[in-house]
Formats: structure tokens, sequence, C-alpha cells
């Protein structure tokens, strides 16, 4: 057996009468009810805390406590509602090993054994079903095709988004000419129209690049910096999310061979969930024709 082949299970087709919701609607569902209602509750908190200070004129140390005040309600909201989430998801959908993985992957839950994932508060009966539910996990995951998936998908930088990000660029240069021209603040001008134009330069070949960066299919997979493997040569195969600061950057990732692959694709034309969602389907498909070693 190909070690590579040790990320995914052998793939058996069982009936659809299993599923009742997918696991898409499973985490957009979990979305709404966990991580749309946690930004609100911490931002509602942080902002009254500061509107309180401003207008009736109490002392600003209380700014401070009410952020605290924020993270804390909104992690006490999750903590409650993530158990319902879960029992309602890993009793209603199927592939309860792709909705795991994609429900962390989407930051609804943590993994099992972490500190945040001991925060959760679960009663006498929540601890009663999930242990009840154990035993989905001891099956392994169905694929079920998605006829909106064409025979194969390529994918291309956006003209979109990096005509978009062009524009920015061109007004920062624009900002930095002002400044050399009527404020005379030459060096502050000067990395302002050099970051503009050297940016808008980047982001308008971009834009104008018409090679394919990916090409998806039931045989396998290619990118603009890796030639094409089979899907039996590629392993530990998705799209991640990678947050330095505030800035969050998504990549596709793979194994295959001697290497591996890392490609940044915030500026093509699909997005991390898309991505990952062909990347099971196609090797699904692939599998279902015989090809699983």
């Amino acid at each position: 057996m190909n070690e590579l082949n040790l990320r995914r299970p052998i793939i058996i087709k069982y009936p659809t009468m299993f599923e009742t919701i997918t696991v898409t609607e499973a985490i957009d569902r979990g979305r709404r009810m966990i991580n749309y209602p946690v930004r609100i509750i911490r931002f509602t908190v942080i902002i009254g805390s500061i509107f309180v200070v401003i207008f009736f004129s109490l002392p600003g140390w209380l700014v401070p406590v009410g952020i605290l005040a924020g993270f804390i309600a909104s992690w006490f909201y999750w903590s409650i509602v993530i158990t319902k989430w879960r029992i309602w998801a890993f009793e209603n959908v199927r592939n309860v090993h792709e909705l795991k993985q994609r429900a962390i992957k989407e930051k609804l839950m943590w993994k099992d054994g972490s500190f945040f994932e001991k925060t959760e508060i679960r009663t006498a009966d929540d601890k009663e079903k999930l242990q009840s539910l154990e035993g989905k996990f001891l099956q392994n995951d169905v694929f079920v095709d998605d006829s909106s998936v064409p025979d194969e998908t390529v994918v291309y930088y956006s003209k979109t988004k990096n005509f978009f990000q062009m524009g920015i660029m061109l007004i920062a240069m624009g900002g930095g000419i002002y400044l050399l021209a009527v404020s005379a603040s030459y060096l502050a001008g000067g990395l302002l129209t050099a970051f503009g134009a050297f940016f808008s330069f980047k982001e308008y070949r971009q834009a104008t690049n018409t090679s394919p960066q990916i090409i998806l299919n039931s045989k396998g997979v290619e990118t603009i910096s890796t030639p094409f493997y089979e899907w039996k040569d590629i392993a530990n195969d998705e799209a991640v999310a990678r947050q330095t600061g505030k800035t969050t950057t998504h990549y596709f990732n793979y194994n295959y061979p001697n290497g591996s692959e890392q490609l940044k694709i915030d500026d093509y034309e699909i997005g991390q969930r898309e991505l990952d969602n062909l990347l099971g389907v196609y090797r699904g498909r692939y599998n279902e024709k015989g090809h699983v070693h």
C-alpha cells in the first residue's frame, strides 16, 4: 500500500437515506447559531462600555473592563451553544468525520483534548447523548457525488479581486505623488509612490494572467508550480487559513512523492470552502472508479 494514501479511509458508498442534513448545511447552521452571535455579543458589550464611559463621564478604566467582559460573555455563550449544536449536528449528519474536520477548520469547535474544548459546558444529559454518538465515528464516511461539480475545474486569477486591489494601489500612488508635489514630503511621498506603483503593476499582471493556476479533475491535481499527480500519490490535500496578527491568508496545501505544495489562493477566483468541496468530490470520483489502493 502506498503510504501516502493513509490520510483518508477507503470510501464505500451507502444509500443516501443515512444522511438527512449535509455537512455544509450543518456548518452553515453552526455559523448562524455560534459564530455570528459570539461576534455580536462581544462587539455590543465592548461598544456599550465605551459609550457609557463617554456619555456618563465614568472612569476610563471601565473600558478595559468592558473589553474583558465582552470576551467573557461571548465565551460563555459559545460554551453553552457549541454543545447543543454538536449534538444536533452529529445526530443529523452522516459523514461525522468530515463534519468534525470542517467544524474545527471553520472555528466552530476546537480539537479534542484542547484547553478550549474542555471549557464547553455540558449537562449530564448532554454528556450521555455525546457518548451515545461516539459509535458513529466507528464508521467510514460515505461519498455522495455533487452533480453541480463539472468533470474538470480550472482555477485562474480573479480579475475582479486583482483589478480592485490595483485601484487601491493606484490611489496610494496618487497620494504619494501629491505628497511629493504639494507637501514636499519627499521621504513619505517617495515611499508611498514606489509602494503604490510596485503593487499596482503586480495586481495588473495577475489580473491579466490567463494561465491556469490549479487544475482539478477525477484523475488528479496540477498547479502552476507543481506538475500533475494522481490522487493515489497525493496526501493531506486541503485548503487552509493561516492567521498572522490580523491578517488571514489562505493556502492550498498537499503532499506528493518527495515534496509538497503550498499555494496561496487569496487572489484566485475560488475560496477555501469551495476548494475543499472540490477536493472531496474529485477524490471521491477517483476512488469510485476503483483506483483505491
